[in-house]
């Protein structure tokens, strides 16, 4: 085991947070997360990020203020959405290590991990393979992730925290980006470097059409779009819901156009559905009262927009090239491309694997997808896919804090988030596992902040203009 140098600043900046308490301790995690390319220790041939090994520090910090034991053990209870986490987490390392074996030789899989035969045309007969392990810390991992979040977001301090934690990611995400754009540009990719130490594929310095594909703080400009859409889904909502406007609305801005010009087709093909669950969530959020005027605004205004800029560029023979070609580049001919056809054998010997099995999977981590749905079946079977359908509608699902109180806007905004992380999983989600930032956003959705979701709506609201801090909202 190799200790590397972010690792050490890492096990520093957890004593550090841990002396100043837990709101500076969830606000690092939710903000080290960002660091997808990084590793704290490398493990021969896997690597410990650096947000998996502050979770340490976050449960720390959580088991030394009394208030967040009881609401971590509640959501384990039956029908809770951690409960069927659990489940499935449960189902997926008994899987790991049971199915490889119980099917031996009885599909072909693209192994995910390391093989113990040897590779065949890319793919090799079922059987366990290094990724088994991994994939099942990981998974273990988002479980303990989305119990931490929920019991912090169980106090309104704590559940501040959190939102604060998502902004400062949203931010930091931009900055990296911009980072990544200059220092290709200038030729000082290595300035760099200190972040994508992990044991990955790294496609740093890749261009399409001599443009350069931005990664940010991750391997590749795939995992870079599909995380900002989490980060573009929560802040726009906040936005449309008024709430920290001054910093969400230029962020929800920014993190759009990045993803568009990131070159990841996953981007391109998610970024009109996320815009979609944005509108409706406009439609159904806009009215009259206090807090509506911005979703009123785009309900009004967005079709408008769209038809306007539609007309540009059809009329301007220019521009609606440029834009044809950068979509043909991107989905359209892409769809014909090596890496395309590669990934559409990888869903079709992932549905197989599901068939070949009966429909239990081929184990957690065995198998490499192109498409989270059937990843979750290639893996995990039907009793995976149904514990993280019961996880997804009851984490997901109405909240119980009054209408359009900061707590609802800002849970409204987590299941944007998640949806619209979701949406990007559809196109090239590899694994089960989807992240830290997946489970952040699902936890805080879940939350139940007592102090904040005791208050009757129309109080609430009073008490959000004036100007006591635990109330205020908005910006």
């Amino acid at each position: 085991m190799g200790v590397e140098p972010i690792g050490i600043v890492t096990i520093a900046l957890g004593l550090y947070c841990l002396a100043l308490g837990q709101d500076a301790t969830i606000k690092a995690f939710v903000a080290l997360t960002l660091l997808g390319a990084a590793a704290a220790f490398a493990l021969g041939s896997s690597s410990v990020q650096p947000a998996h090994l502050f979770l340490l520090f976050v449960a720390l910090s959580t088991f030394r203020g009394r208030r967040q034991t009881a609401p971590l053990f509640e959501s384990l209870h039956f029908g809770r959405p951690g409960f069927w986490l659990a489940c499935l987490v449960l189902y997926g390392g008994l899987s790991a290590y049971f199915l490889p074996r119980l099917f031996a030789d009885a599909t072909t899989i693209i192994p995910l991990g390391i093989a113990a035969q040897p590779l065949t045309s890319g793919v090799v007969p079922l059987g366990p393979v290094s990724s088994n392990l991994t994939q099942t810390v990981y998974l273990a991992a988002d479980l303990v992730c989305f119990m931490l979040v929920t019991a912090i977001g169980s106090t309104p301090q704590g559940f501040r925290a959190i939102v604060v934690g998502l902004i400062a990611y949203a931010a930091l995400n931009v900055i990296f980006a911009l980072l990544d754009v200059v220092t290709g540009a200038i030729g000082a990719q290595d300035l760099l470097q200190f972040m994508r130490n992990a044991q990955y594929t790294f496609h740093d310095n890749d261009k399409v059409n001599g443009m350069k594909r931005i990664v940010g703080s991750w391997p590749e400009a795939s995992a870079f779009a599909g995380t900002t859409l989490g980060a573009f889904g929560f802040t726009a909502t906040l936005w449309l819901c008024q709430r920290h406007s001054r910093w969400t609305g230029p962020l929800g801005v920014i993190s759009l156009a990045l993803i568009i010009l990131s070159t990841s087709s996953a981007g391109l093909l998610a970024a009109p559905v996320c815009l979609v669950i944005l509108y409706i969530t406009a439609v159904l959020r806009s009215g009259v009262g206090p807090g509506t005027g911005s979703s009123t605004a785009v309900t009004i205004f967005a079709p408008l927009l769209t038809v306007l800029v539609a007309l540009i560029v059809l009329l301007q023979q220019d521009i609606f090239n440029t834009i044809h070609n950068y979509v043909d580049v991107l989905i359209l001919s892409k769809s014909t491309s090596s890496s395309a056809v590669a990934r559409g054998s990888w869903n079709t010997y992932g549905l197989q694997n599901f068939i070949d099995t009966y429909g239990l999977g081929v184990g957690l981590g065995t198998a490499r997808t192109s498409s989270f749905p059937v990843a979750v079946l290639s893996n995990v079977g039907v009793p995976g896919a149904l514990f993280f359908l019961l996880f997804m509608l009851t984490a997901l699902g109405p909240g119980r804090a009054p209408a359009r109180s900061f707590v609802a806007d800002v849970q409204l905004a987590a299941r944007n988030g998640c949806l619209c992380l979701l949406t990007g999983s559809l196109v090239v989600g590899p694994t089960v596992d989807l992240g830290l930032l997946f489970f952040i956003l699902a936890g805080l959705a879940a939350s139940r902040p007592n102090a904040m979701a005791e208050v009757p709506a129309p109080f609430l609201a009073l008490r959000q203009q004036s100007d006591l801090p635990q109330f205020r909202g908005s910006s």
